[in-house]
């Protein structure tokens, strides 16, 4: 029934997503559980199973595992592979034990007079400079930047139009490109133009720059535990809220959900001309930081 549900859904991940979930289940569900009619499974046995992934140390997996059997479940109801559904009430805040939630370190703007000028002098990969610019300069996931092909990129509109896909949300953002945005995508041009990928891996030209290896660099430049490249997100958004920029072009420019779904359903604005407007404020500003303004 997990496979249905899954051939089901395809259509809603790319096949990296749908092959980690598949595995998720391979691994820690299908063992125990795989072989047995849902409707005899008990609540306290799919608990067990998701509370032994926590006691690895994993307890993201645990709770991302336990929403999947979940879904399976309610899937199966209404699909009427079963009668009714056992496991509505596994919460996963009663089921898993609490945690802190550990934000990915961000740099603070005190820090990018010093950070910027040790980019311009990194002599790592090209491309990796290239990467770490362009994802601060964009204020996109390490992930979005990372896989931009060509085939996205607009320049003749200075847009970058990342597919539904390819964004956690599942909805397809606009990102403006300021004009130190397409500087960057020119010096690829020479890099990586005859490849799909905008920022290809040096040594495996049809896959892209790994996270680790953006990270690996920070660390590289004296900011291991103090920065990571998720963390340029956050210093975008606070300056520019300390700048006084609308709070819902920042957040539109993050491609953050709405939480309150009433609000989402009226409130579809995308400011594009205010976004344009603030990305290429933020471009200059980082220029002006570099400059130790």
């Amino acid at each position: 029934v997990a496979l249905d549900w899954l051939a089901h859904q395809s259509d809603r991940w790319d096949a990296g997503t749908k092959g980690r979930i598949k595995g998720t289940l391979e691994a820690d569900i299908f063992p125990a559980l795989g072989h047995r009619p849902m409707a005899n499974i008990k609540p306290g046995e799919v608990m067990a199973a998701v509370q032994k992934i926590e006691a690895r140390g994993a307890a993201d997996q645990a709770g991302r595992v336990l929403q999947r059997v979940k879904a399976v479940y309610r899937w199966a109801v209404i699909h009427q592979r079963i009668e009714s559904n056992p496991m509505l009430d596994l919460v996963p805040g009663e089921v898993l034990k609490p945690r802190d939630v550990t934000h990915r370190a961000a740099m603070p703007d005190k820090e990018l007079p010093v950070f910027l000028a040790k980019l311009d002098a990194y002599d790592g990969e090209a491309q990796t400079v290239h990467a770490l610019r362009f994802l601060m300069l964009t204020a996109t996931r390490p992930g979005e930047t990372r896989g931009a092909l060509w085939s996205e990129i607009d320049t003749d509109a200075a847009q970058w139009v990342i597919p539904a896909e390819r964004m956690k949300m599942r909805t397809e953002h606009r990102v403006p490109l300021s004009r130190q945005a397409l500087e960057v995508l020119e010096a690829m041009k020479a890099i990586s133009g005859d490849s799909a990928l905008v920022f290809p891996s040096s040594s495996y030209r049809s896959k892209p720059l790994s996270e680790n290896t953006l990270n690996s660099a920070l660390a590289r430049m004296g900011y291991k535990g103090s920065a990571t490249a998720h963390g340029f997100r956050a210093l975008f958004s606070t300056v520019a809220n300390e700048k006084g920029w609308g709070a819902d072009v920042v957040e539109r420019q993050l491609a953050h959900k709405e939480r309150n779904k009433i609000r989402a359903a009226y409130h579809r604005a995308t400011y594009m001309d205010d976004r344009a407007r603030l990305m290429q404020w933020w471009a200059d500003y980082l220029d002006g930081r570099k400059a130790g303004n």
